[in-house]
């Protein structure tokens, strides 16, 4: 019984204390509300800043694309410079004057050969000798009549002297003194045929040896000792005159009028890295009419690197003058002709045709069309179109 009325008073006071939960629930609730009212009023003021900064990052890249768009070229102001002319051509090397020696006289036997090819001679100097036995006999005999010629005419003449004396006594008569003189007078003569036949056998004898035109260098030899020659043998050295080459540049038609005697020129042999310069000292009076080219001799000096018969190239200088040089990745052609592109002060690409002239190590030169005070476009001129605009950047300098 007691228990019973125990178990009752406890749920009396649970129900009993019950009571107050409502009112915490409530609470609760109007905490949440005020938590979820606070976060939505937070949630639309961030939307406004991010609508805000998105616009603006919106504008920003729109611009960003816009700049990323106009493209980088590369210019320069190319002013001008002198600019020289030159001509290229190729040709074979020989000797300015070449001099072909060979027998002058009687010939006969050749005894002794005293030079070799790249020996330097004198004028008149002896290459060969011939044999000269019977012909030294001959020369020996004439002087020999020479001297008894003297000899009559020295008695002759004292045979006149003796009897011009005795004419004033009158044991001689003028008819003795006529027939006197007479025989005088042939007996000189007879002394100057000795002598000129004399000089006949020695000049004959003279010219039996084979000797040097002028002075210069033995380019070929083509005699021996023991060879029979004559005036038929034919040539037996080759000579340069003084030792002087030339090069006989084979030169375009366009290219030959352009050339004149005095220029200078560059000229290297095939096979060498060895440059020499010359002057051009004849121009060909004609063209080729199979080859449509002519000839420009360029004197050169003796060296032993030039060898007749070899083959070379030359730069030849025909003047100078003043000009714009551009690379050749400036110049643009289609259709229309040779152009660049030049920056206007909008930095907007201008079409600007140009003529172009000499294209050298430094560039191509430009004979009409720029002053060389415009912003020429360097690089990407392939890909820009009238009035595009660009960014400039000034070629660095090395």
């Amino acid at each position: 019984m007691n228990y019973e009325a125990g178990m009752f008073g406890r749920q009396e006071r649970l129900e009993y204390s019950g009571e107050g939960a409502p009112k915490s629930r409530r609470w609760l609730w109007i905490t949440l509300a005020v938590v979820v009212l606070v976060g939505i009023a937070a949630f639309f003021m961030m939307g406004k800043q991010d609508g805000a900064a998105g616009k603006a990052a919106g504008k920003g890249g729109s611009q960003q694309a816009s700049q990323s768009q106009i493209p980088t070229v590369t210019i320069a102001v190319p002013g001008r410079q002198a600019v020289q002319t030159v001509i290229s051509g190729t040709g074979s090397l020989a000797a300015k004057r070449e001099m072909p020696v060979g027998v002058v006289g009687e010939g006969g036997l050749v005894t002794r050969v005293l030079v070799e090819p790249g020996t330097w001679v004198a004028k008149g100097q002896v290459l060969a000798t011939v044999d000269r036995s019977v012909q030294v006999q001959t020369a020996d005999s004439l002087a020999a009549s020479v001297r008894v010629s003297e000899a009559d005419a020295k008695l002759a003449q004292a045979n006149l002297d003796r009897a011009k004396a005795l004419v004033s006594n009158g044991f001689v008569s003028k008819a003795d003194i006529d027939r006197l003189t007479a025989a005088r007078d042939q007996a000189s003569a007879r002394v100057r045929v000795a002598r000129a036949q004399l000089a006949e056998t020695q000049a004959r004898n003279h010219r039996l040896d084979i000797r040097a035109p002028e002075a210069g260098l033995v380019l070929t030899r083509q005699v021996e000792p023991g060879q029979i020659v004559s005036g038929g043998s034919g040539v037996l050295f080759r000579m340069a005159m003084g030792g002087q080459m030339e090069l006989r540049a084979q030169l375009a038609e366009a290219d030959l009028l352009r050339t004149h005697v005095g220029s200078t020129a560059q000229v290297t042999p095939t096979g060498s890295t060895q440059v020499f310069s010359g002057t051009v000292w004849q121009v060909s009076p004609v063209i080729d009419p199979s080859t449509r080219q002519g000839i420009a001799r360029i004197q050169l000096s003796y060296d032993p690197a030039l060898r007749p018969g070899g083959f070379a190239s030359t730069q030849i200088i025909t003047g100078a003058q003043d000009a714009v040089i551009l690379p050749q990745s400036a110049i643009q052609t289609d259709a229309q002709g040779n152009y660049v592109y030049t920056l206007d002060a909008k930095n907007q690409a201008v079409r600007t045709a140009v003529v172009t002239g000499e294209v050298t190590d430094a560039g191509v030169s430009i004979a009409r069309g720029l002053t060389g005070s415009e912003r020429v476009v360097l690089t990407a001129g392939a890909f820009l179109n009238p009035g595009q605009k660009v960014i400039p950047q000034p070629l660095k300098k090395q």
